[in-house]
Order: structure tokens, then sequence, then C-alpha cells
């Protein structure tokens, strides 16, 4: 085995940020489309008429390759799989071992990771850590035993190749028979795409990190706080924000205003893509966000929905209005149409943008699309925690790391029960973590007390775009270490003011209650601003990726390698 290929500063993701070097030539660049015109547009967005293939069986083929897509009536070069935006739907059986031969098209290396799925970790598709990648014009062989069944999903870890399209659904069918039988289920694939250079969005981000601040503080705001409380209230209100040299509005890096268009299966909500459904039939909705780097909230006005599993794990039935859904997570809901048509609904964290499509009962239908909900700023609790529940007091209020800005809690919150930013002052019922409970034998089994603990700060700089672990990022950082078999707690403790959806690869994360009962079992958990949470693994050989799933968050350095060996 070559030794090299786990050195820790080797850049999982080709990504020039951690190197230090100058910009690599990862992905096509918008330049670069000037030399494919010759390339036929192979999806339009804007359009209803193409639809995601679904492919069946043990054995699949998926090419990569560069192809132009159109989206808002704008052509830009995209990473396909089988010319599709998002890539084929994969249907598997459990306990089948599957073949899927990936066939690099394009002219540089590529990947592709199976994300929620316990796999050797040969197979786990992460360049520089499990493999080195499939080079340009190759063909390389993955073949694993599919020991789950769910919603899951897969996507390139190579580079911005995700963000470009590399995308897709995976379905495992259980071997025995569903918890919740529902004789009808579809995948609600999200994702944002953008034209921009995505190399040249980190480099702005790391100029600017509120370049693309869509909620920034302005006169008309100042003017509705005044009128809401009083002068003096106001802007002592601003004065307390501008000392910490932070934003209220700090709920996502890139907007749906100028930056991301938002996709649900590929399409815009011009294109308005439909499924027909049978009218008081339930049906069972695979919900996945495969976005780079957007937090959804979803709803279908007026249609209760039944949260009956997440990342490919069942759960107790929650009934609820509208759930948030991280980068990476995945949710199954079940709903029972009772109009001609319901619109499905996602809008971003920071409700600069959303995507909407349609359930429909008869062909044709096509409902309102609700408004978007207003914003809420930021409260000492995001920035401080428990501290900033009972009083606020800027000099007292964070230590510095090792680099300028990157600040740390005092005294993090661990409640698992608040929906998030932007959700906490709906009149409607809104999911949160406490509300899940994973159930099965079989899980509650290996709920073993941990022998140790490891404890890490999720740490960022915004003047910088610096983002890491403990304040140290990639390049610097020394591998976790755990080894096979041990049971392990890892408490992670958000020292920023965003929410980072944080992914184990190979290993179950079994979230715990704030008192340390086993609550519900993740492959991607999202913690928030000012947060602590704590979840147990048992290691598994092998040497895995650990990072938050925002893209630009990873690429620019909060990411880490387990070595359990």
């Amino acid at each position: 085995m070559n030794k090299n290929r786990f050195n820790r500063r080797r850049f999982l993701t080709g990504s020039s940020t951690l190197l230090g070097a100058s910009m690599l030539s990862t992905l096509p660049t918008m330049a670069n489309s000037a030399l494919t015109k010759s390339q036929n547009v192979v999806v339009n967005s804007d359009r209803a008429d193409h639809i995601v293939p679904i492919l069946t069986g043990k054995e699949f083929d998926l090419y990569v390759s560069e192809k132009m897509i159109t989206v808002n009536g704008k052509s830009s070069m995209a990473t396909l799989i089988n010319d599709s935006l998002p890539a084929p739907t994969l249907k598997m059986q459990e306990g089948d071992t599957v073949t899927i031969r990936v066939h690099n098209q394009l002219n540089e290396s590529t990947s592709i990771h199976w994300h929620g799925l316990l796999v050797p970790f040969e197979m786990d598709g992460v360049p520089g850590i499990s493999f080195d990648g499939i080079p340009a014009g190759s063909t390389f062989t993955y073949k694993f035993k599919l020991i789950q069944s769910g919603t899951y999903w897969y996507h390139s870890h190579t580079g911005f190749q995700e963000q470009t399209g590399m995308r897709g659904a995976i379905v495992i069918e259980p071997k025995g028979r569903e918890r919740y039988p529902i004789e009808e289920d579809h995948v609600i694939l999200l994702s944002d795409w953008t034209h921009r250079d995505p190399h040249n969005l980190l480099k702005l981000l790391k100029q600017r990190a509120d370049f693309d601040n869509y909620h920034l503080p302005d006169f008309k705001k100042l003017l509705s706080d005044i009128a809401a409380t009083d002068l003096e209230a106001a802007f002592d209100k601003r004065k307390t924000w501008n000392q910490m040299r932070m934003m209220p509005t700090d709920f996502t890096d890139l907007s749906g205003e100028t930056t991301f268009t938002y996709l649900m299966n590929g399409k815009t909500t011009a294109a308005n893509w439909t499924q027909l459904v049978k009218a008081g039939q339930p049906v069972k909705l695979r919900f996945i966000n495969g976005s780079a780097q957007t937090i959804f909230d979803v709803r279908i006005p007026g249609l209760k929905m039944k949260v009956v599993a997440t990342d490919g794990i069942d759960v107790s039935p929650v009934d609820i209005d509208d759930f948030r859904i991280g980068v990476a997570e995945t949710y199954d809901v079940i709903v029972t149409p009772t109009k001609d048509a319901h619109t499905i609904f996602a809008q971003n964290i920071d409700r600069s943008g959303y995507v909407a499509t349609t359930l429909a009962t008869k062909k044709g239908a096509r409902p309102a699309i609700p408004a978007m909900d207003k914003i809420e700023w930021l409260t000492m609790a995001d920035m401080m925690g428990a501290m900033g529940s009972n009083g606020y007091n800027a000099k007292h209020a964070k230590t510095e790391y090792d680099f300028k800005s990157d600040m740390r809690v005092d005294s993090p919150r661990m409640n698992l029960d608040d929906p998030g930013i932007n959700l906490r002052n709906i009149d409607r019922k809104v999911l949160n973590y406490s509300q899940l409970r994973s159930v099965g034998d079989e899980i509650m089994a290996e709920q073993r007390k941990p022998t140790r603990e490891i404890e890490i700060h999720l740490t960022g700089n915004m003047e910088r775009y610096i983002w890491a672990l403990d304040g140290v990022m990639f390049k610097d950082a020394a591998p976790v270490n755990i080894k096979p078999g041990e049971r392990v707690r890892i408490t992670l403790v958000n020292d920023t003011m965003m929410n980072h959806p944080m992914h184990l690869h190979g290993m179950w994360s079994d979230l715990r209650m704030p008192s340390g009962e086993f609550q519900v079992r993740k492959h991607t958990i999202m913690v928030q601003p000012a947060q602590k949470i704590s979840f147990d693994v048992t290691g598994e050989a092998g040497r895995w990726a650990w990072h938050c799933h925002l893209l630009y968050h990873m690429e620019a350095g909060m990411f880490r390698e387990v070595a359990v060996v």
C-alpha cells in the first residue's frame, strides 16, 4: 500500500486553498465553455421533459463527462453522470453485492463517494484518503455488499465537481418487510446551481466573506427597529454587533439572490417538476439535500408530513408541517394528497430564494406558491450559547484561538429542541432533533457505553474565510485516532454563528440527548451556532474522511482524517 496517499498534508479534493498553491483546474471553468461549443445541451432545467433515469439491479455503469446545461435561460458547463442532472437514481436491494463501474470521460481525475453507505474504506471514494482517485480516461470498479436499506445519495469528492452537477440518489430496498410500507414512493433531490466558477466564488469569499449576504442590516431595517422599540434600543443593538465585528444575518455564505438557482430533481420552479399521485392514497417522499452549500426549509402547505426515517434509518413517526434539511441529510416523509395539487416548497435558510414543484392528483393542476417566511436576527444565544440567554458581556463572550478572530463559545447550549434560526417564531409545527427517535432492536443493542470522549471545536474566521476544527486547518492537522471496535463519544462544540452539517464517513453517528441517552442514528448531524452536541461511534477499520458538508467550508479547511487502525 502506498503510504504517501495517506499523508495528511495532501488535499483530499484538489482545493488550492488547502494546498496553498495557485488555483488548480479541477473543473471546467466558464472560460473553458467556449472550447466545447460543439457539445449539445443535454439538460435543460427550465423544461420538464427531462426525466431522471432510474437504474436497477446489481451492476451499474456510470459515465462521467462534461456537458452543457441550461438553467434560467443561460447555458454553462456541467459535470454530469450519464448526461443527467441530477445523476441517475440507483435502486438496489439490501443483501446484494453490487458492482459499479465508473468510466471517467473527463480530462481530469474524478471520484464518487457513496454517502451514508457502510462500505470497505477502499470503496469509500475519497481521493487521498481511501484511494488515489479515478484518472482521466480510465475506469474504476466499486464493489461492495449492501448491509443496509433506505434513502441515501452519491456524489463526487473531487474539487467542485459536486457543485457542478455530480450528485444522485440511492434507494436501497429492504430484504424483508418495510416498517412503514407504502405502495408508492418518489425521490425529491434538492440542489443548488450556479453559473459562476466555484473557484472564483471561494476567492471572493476569502476577500470579503459577506459579499453575497442578501440581508445586511440597512437603513430600512434600522427604521423598522426604531418603530418596534425606540431609537436608543435600535442603536444599542447595532453597536453590540459592530463591537463583535459580526453579522446578525450570517445565515449562509452564498445566496439565492445573486449566486444560486435552486433545483428540485434538476428542475427550476418555472419548469415545475410534477409527480402525479392518487388522491387519498399515502405516498412516501424521499427528500435528499444534495446541495453544495444550501440548507433548505421544506413544507407542503396545507398537507401534514409524517417523518418516518432520517439518513436511511427508521424513526418513530413524527407529524410536522416543516422540516429543516441540512446539506447531505435525508428525510423520508409520508403524505396523503387530498387536493388536485399541492406545492412542495423549499426555501433557503436565508430566505433569499426557493424552489417549488407540484404533487398533483389531477393532470395539469398547479397550486399557488407560498411567500417565503420573514427572517429574524441571530440572537446572543446563537453567539454565546447558554451565557447569551442570561445577558450579554462582549468582553467575556469569546476566547481567541490561534488565528485572529477565530472565537470560542464559553457556555455552549446543549438543547436539541431548537428548530433553528428563521424557524423559531412561525405558527407551524417544525421538526427538531429532539423529536427524532431511532427504532429497531439491533440499533438499541449497539448502544454500549463509550470508553473515552473526544471533544472538538468547530471554528471559523469569517474575515479571512478560514474554517477549521480546533482552530487547525486540514493541511496542518493530525488524524483523529480510534481503535477498531472501540466505542468513542465525540463531542462537537460550534464556536461559530453558522450551522455546520458534519459528516463522518464509514461509521454511524449515534446522537445523544443532553442527558447522555441515545436519541437518533444519523450519518450527518447539523450542529447549530453556539451548540454542543455529542454522539457515539464504533471504530470501523480503515482511514475515513470527516468534514463539514458545506462544500466551501470543507474546501476552506473544515476537514479531518479519522484513522481507525
